[in-house]
């Protein structure tokens, strides 16, 4: 998760992403990884920077994001 807190029960703004893998040949490999983002998150406009830095944090996503504060 992107603030590596427990997400509630409650928080029905909260999502989970499955980000399929993709062999050479950009063929579904059977394999995913997974990507939750709290409502907060969510809230304050931050879940697409938030997901492109867990997912270059991974290995899957390249020169897409990068500190800017």
């Amino acid at each position: 998760s992107a603030t590596n807190r427990l997400i509630s029960a409650k928080d029905h703004a909260a999502i989970q992403i499955n980000i399929g893998g993709v062999d050479q040949n950009g063929l579904y490999d059977g394999t995913y990884k997974t990507y939750v983002i709290s409502g907060k998150v969510r809230a304050s406009a931050e879940s697409d920077d938030t997901l492109n830095r867990l997912a270059t944090r991974d290995g899957e996503l390249k020169n897409v994001w990068n500190y800017q504060r």
